[in-house]
């Protein structure tokens, strides 16, 4: 009886004590901090709350691009981070050598420290790795490989067909075939192994462990401090089923590719098995686990939002749409022409519409934290943009706020493949654009994405004609008007912030276009 009283009377301390060391450092966020003037909400200023409540949302990077069309260019999002919007804070921070890739990557789990392609926070790390990696998804390595992605792309055009053969086409959610595919071709590229996801229903979970753990990783970014509390435990006991599925697909798929001579595949194990060898300090067998799973995420999701987005941005835009068809027909005489090379390539009014859809719908459409390396020696300030940057602070750009920055982009909203294009026709770059982010650690994969984009388009244009679909299947994708949240734009493609990014729809119905089909490779 006495130990209760006496922990009940030091509950009244205890409390008071919390009450003053939270009034301390919300008053020095505030009043003291060295990022005090920077303008934005008085929550993000006050806690790291603010963005992991809009994370868990999925809605950061909308109410980003409304903080800065408030705020300013420059906003404060947390008490110790930063974010931009100018082209030359792009190249400022993605561009500098003395700034890394943030340790908020690690989330928590410092093991992972330089045992990834993505969370290499050393630059010579991150260097080696690249460069290995990167032989597998370059642009010579993807002539080889494209025999292979051509195979799942006629899986993806035969299952169109099929749905074009009733009286009355059977409605195409295109969120769910473009990943399919993406997922598919990833697989082949990164061990060799086909999930079947376009023709089998069995290993379809994959997308949504995939989904789920990309959205987690996402709020413990903006929050890490919620790693203390074993979310990620927490995650994978809510989604038993799905989570351990995916653990023994992965591991089925990398027990089985290391079991096989190394040059069996054209494919990424190909090039870093050597790398594996005795006293190797680049890869070991365990780090293809991280390097698995972030291929599968990179490659499937990259592609797939890109398609889904091209696909919805046609549909709703028929100028476009014609323009591009006219382009893909007069350029090709068969189906069996549209391949890489010369001709695909001098296709700009193609490049220019997959442009404007990456520019509109990134597919990591966040926020990519960076921060200066602990151990610069440089006497000098680090300074972005004209502001001071403090040691410890995490700066970055919204790359779905830099996208929509009128600036940079007049009337961001919409759909206009033409500003890729100069009055002569010739593609045009523009210096905000980051899909594929800038510098050192921009998408190794970029060759990839426009070589599957690029022939998934015009092979579609060339055999099919597609419209959307009638009814309600026709809302999905689009926005709502009178939403309050930022999705309000009806001719806006809906994309959901998991640090990439995900869809639903839209819901499209195709058509063969004359005899052409009867030329597509079904077998």
């Amino acid at each position: 009886m006495a130990l209760l009283n006496i922990m009940l009377d030091s509950v009244p301390k205890a409390v008071f004590l919390l009450a003053t060391y939270l009034c301390l450092v919300l008053g020095y966020r505030v009043l003291l901090h060295p990022l005090r003037k920077l303008p934005g909400p008085l929550l993000a200023r006050l806690t790291d709350c603010y963005g992991a409540y809009f994370a868990l949302r999925k809605d950061l990077h909308l109410i980003t691009l409304r903080d800065h069309r408030k705020y300013g260019s420059v906003i404060r999002q947390g008490p110790n981070k930063v974010v931009f919007n100018s082209a030359t804070a792009l190249r400022g921070i993605h561009q500098n050598e003395r700034v890394t890739k943030s340790h908020l990557y690690l989330c928590g789990d410092k093991s992972l420290k330089n045992k990834n392609i993505f969370v290499a926070l050393d630059k010579d790390a991150h260097r080696s790795r690249r460069k290995l990696i990167g032989n597998a998804i370059s642009e010579r390595s993807m002539r080889g490989f494209e025999p292979i992605m051509t195979t799942q792309i006629n899986i993806f055009l035969a299952q169109l067909l099929v749905s074009s053969q009733t009286p009355e086409p059977t409605p195409i959610n295109m969120s769910r075939r473009c990943e399919y595919l993406g997922l598919d071709i990833a697989g082949l590229l990164s061990f060799g192994y086909d999930f079947n996801l376009q023709t089998s229903e069995k290993n379809r979970f994959l997308t949504r462990s995939i989904e789920i753990a990309s959205w987690h990783a996402n709020v413990l970014l903006q929050l890490p401090l919620l790693s203390w509390f074993k979310t990620e435990t927490v995650m994978n006991l809510s989604f038993y089923k799905i989570q351990i599925g995916a653990y023994r697909l992965l591991e089925t798929m990398i027990k089985q590719r290391v079991s096989m001579d190394k040059d069996a595949k054209k494919d990424l194990y190909s090039f870093v098995a050597e790398a594996l060898g005795p006293g190797s300090d680049q890869l070991d067998k365990t780090d293809l686990w991280s390097e698995a799973v972030f291929f599968l995420q990179a490659g499937g999701d990259t592609t797939s939002l890109c398609l889904s987005a091209t696909f919805f941005y046609l549909s709703q835009n028929r100028q476009c749409y014609d323009r591009l068809a006219g382009e893909i027909r007069s350029t090709f005489s068969s189906g069996s022409e549209i391949h890489g090379g010369p001709m695909l390539a001098k296709c700009h009014y193609l490049r220019a519409c997959i442009d404007e859809s990456l520019r509109m719908s990134p597919p990591a459409p966040g926020t990519l934290w960076r921060e200066q390396y602990p151990d610069d020696k440089t006497p000098e300030p680090l300074i972005i943009d004209g502001h001071v940057i403090p040691r410890g602070t995490q700066i970055g750009v919204n790359v779905y706020a830099l996208h929509h920055n009128e600036e940079y982009f007049p009337d961001s909203f919409s759909y206009k493949p033409e500003r890729w294009l100069s009055t002569s026709g010739d593609l045009v770059t523009h210096e905000a654009f980051a899909a594929f982010l800038v510098g050192s650690r921009g998408c190794a994969g970029k060759a990839m994405a426009y070589l599957e984009a690029s022939l998934v388009l015009a092979k579609t244009l060339w055999y099919f004609d597609f419209e959307v679909a009638p009814g309600e299947l026709s809302k999905i994708g689009k926005g709502n008007k009178g939403d309050k949240n930022g999705r309000d734009r009806e001719g806006e493609f809906q994309i959901y912030d998991i640090f990439t990014a995900t869809s639903d729809g839209p819901y499209l119905c195709f058509r063969p276009r004359g005899e052409h089909w009867k030329g597509l490779n079904t077998g």
